[in-house]
């Protein structure tokens, strides 16, 4: 008989450590590669405003040449979101990489500022709205809830560093060649997209999920309506520098499009890459304040810059705005929607961005025919800072 006691098995599940849900997966790194291939064709675009004064345009009609590709991806919005819950972010992102091939080429037929550059730049919203919007929201169902602002925000260095990428590889080509090889090359950008995203596969939601009440419900929802405030607030500001920078530096003769976005990408990249944790761990809103402030002070410097070196720091402060601003604004809508009704939010969230495109264009090119770029580049400081003063008094106690 044996009675002497066994050492009884140590209680490992008495003390439980929880490692971090894993970010970085095979299906999210492809999602990545695909919007940053499609990001640094669209980027090239950034150069068009150049394009269009040589064929004689001028900011007010730049601004409305703009403003018609918004628009259109707005109208489109309601339609693409529905489509998305319903059809899945893979077959949008499949059909969004075919137009976007298409419409790149388009670019090539382009040759005066009549009605065709007008039909061009419409379908260029549609494969924006819905690249833009597919991949977005795919990417928010890939990541684990547990790091959602983390993961959105290193998710967006994807669309960051086309920026940046986009700027100098459009100064490059355009150094060497026409602007024929500059959308030439958005061509085959495109189609490097839609090859690398046949693999994505659509997640599957939990069956006990709520369902969804369709798009207009998401764009009416208390809680979301201060979020699409100020969403819009900064992408009316931020579509001052995205329309009118290439213009602002070839009439002042200070800087390039290339360094300035070399210089925003970067600064938001290096935020994001290595403080990305940082919304979850201080207060996602106290972040957000910071990055605001950040942008405003960079729309002032652009306002009063006189040398190259103050539009490369103006864009690392704007840079620095967005690399928060936007992560911690898309977390905060992803969190107070419906998980059934995602793609509608998201997609309310990022036709945001072609409404800011669609009032700020025209809007701040007219700021610039009655009075000048600086006027321009200071009202847009002073919209973020009334915008920001509203927004935190609107949304004060949401959840």
């Amino acid at each position: 008989m044996h009675n002497a006691a066994s050492p009884s098995p140590t209680p490992t599940a008495a003390v439980t450590i929880r490692a971090a849900p894993r970010l970085f997966t095979l299906p999210l790194l492809l999602c990545a590669l695909g919007n940053f291939l499609q990001g640094l064709a669209f980027n090239l675009y950034l150069h068009l405003p150049g394009f269009l004064k040589q064929l004689g345009a001028g900011e007010v009609r730049i601004g409305v040449i703009f403003g018609v590709t918004a628009a259109m991806a707005i109208v489109v919005r309601p339609w693409l979101g529905r489509a998305m819950d319903e059809r899945g972010r893979r077959t949008m992102i499949l059909a969004g990489g075919v137009l976007n091939v298409a419409v790149c080429l388009l670019y090539l037929t382009v040759h005066s500022l009549g009605v065709w550059v007008y039909v061009v730049r419409l379908g260029h919203g549609i494969a924006e709205a819905t690249l833009f919007a597919a991949f977005f929201t795919l990417a928010a169902d890939l990541v684990p809830a547990a790091r959602r602002t983390e993961g959105i925000a290193l998710f967006g260095v994807s669309g960051m560093l086309p920026i940046s990428l986009g700027g100098l590889l459009g100064d490059v080509i355009l150094a060497h060649a026409d602007y024929s090889a500059l959308f030439a090359a958005a061509a085959v950008l495109a189609a490097a997209s839609l090859l690398v995203s046949l693999p994505l596969r659509d997640q599957t939601l939990p069956p006990d999920e709520l369902p969804s009440r369709g798009f207009f419900a998401a764009v009416v929802q208390g809680n979301l309506l201060p979020v699409w405030f100020l969403g819009t607030v900064f992408a009316t500001a931020i579509s001052s520098y995205f329309t009118f920078v290439k213009t602002f530096v070839m009439t002042a003769g200070i800087g390039t499009v290339g360094g300035f976005f070399t210089a925003y990408a970067l600064s938001a990249t290096v935020l994001r890459l290595f403080f990305a944790w940082l919304p979850e761990r201080i207060g996602a809103k106290r972040a957000l304040l910071a990055a605001l402030g950040a942008l405003t002070l960079g729309l002032v410097l652009l306002a009063h810059a006189q040398h190259a070196g103050e539009i490369l720091v103006a864009g690392s402060l704007c840079g620095l705005g967005h690399g928060f601003v936007f992560p911690i604004l898309s977390s905060l809508a992803v969190a107070r929607a419906r998980p059934a009704e995602r793609g509608a939010a998201l997609s309310v969230f990022t036709a945001l961005f072609d409404a800011g495109a669609l009032i700020g264009a025209p809007a701040m090119g007219a700021i610039i025919n009655l009075s000048s770029y600086a006027t321009m580049f200071a009202s847009a400081a002073a919209l973020v800072v009334l915008g920001t003063l509203a927004f935190v008094v609107w949304d004060r106690g949401s959840g």
